[in-house]
């Protein structure tokens, strides 16, 4: 798990930590990611035991003095192993480091999935994310669940997807947003259609 490196929107999505406070987190330098040039630009990339940190944070660790949180997120870092964090002599406050890393692997585990189901083609719907051998863009079942649709009600409108699939929507968008302006996107706030074909009657001759 460790060799693996996120970005800090893959870390926010799978940490429920807002990624303003991740770049946050990273400028004060309790987490200190990876620098990976690509070209002309650098991307952070944050491994598995940070993300442990970051979910701490989620979680309120915020609350400590920054000393103890650097202390914290250097300990965690170092290994990748470790259970419980104590602090204040072992007895005032236990940080229970497992329990959040095994959360955490669960959800890298459905960040992984949801990259498998979910496909970016020019060719279809100009790129728009979709889901694997359909053409139902992921955000417009985002759209609807933010709105407040149930999952129940979605599948209705697209029988091609499952549960799963629909519940991966949010976290797809948000660990991959898309880069520049937003794309127009006409259908984000229509509700999905079924449409029932009737037979026309024929009027009868006078």
């Amino acid at each position: 798990m460790s060799i693996m490196k996120y970005t800090a929107a893959e870390a926010s999505a799978v940490t429920n930590l807002p990624l303003r406070s991740v770049h946050k987190l990273i400028e004060r330098r309790l987490v200190r990611p990876r620098r990976l040039r690509t070209g002309k630009s650098v991307q952070r990339l944050l491994s598995f035991e940070q993300l442990v940190y970051l979910r701490l944070e989620a979680e309120g660790l915020r609350v400590l003095p920054i000393a103890v949180r650097r202390d914290i997120a250097k300990r965690i870092e170092g290994d990748s192993g470790i259970d419980v964090v104590c602090l204040s002599g072992g007895r005032a406050i236990t940080i229970q480091v497992k329990v959040v890393r095994n959360e955490l692997a669960e959800e890298v585990k459905r960040l992984r999935r949801a990259q498998d189901v979910i496909v970016l083609d020019p060719e279809i719907m100009r790129g728009t994310p979709v889901y694997r051998g359909t053409r139902i863009p992921v955000e417009i079942v985002a759209d609807m669940l933010n709105q407040g649709a149930s999952v129940e009600e979605i599948l209705e409108g697209y029988p091609a997807l499952d549960r799963e699939k629909v519940e991966l929507a949010t976290l797809y968008l948000q660990a991959f947003p898309r880069r520049g302006r937003p794309a127009s996107r006409p259908f984000a706030k229509r509700k999905a259609v079924r449409t029932t074909r009737h037979r026309r009657r024929m009027a009868s001759p006078k």
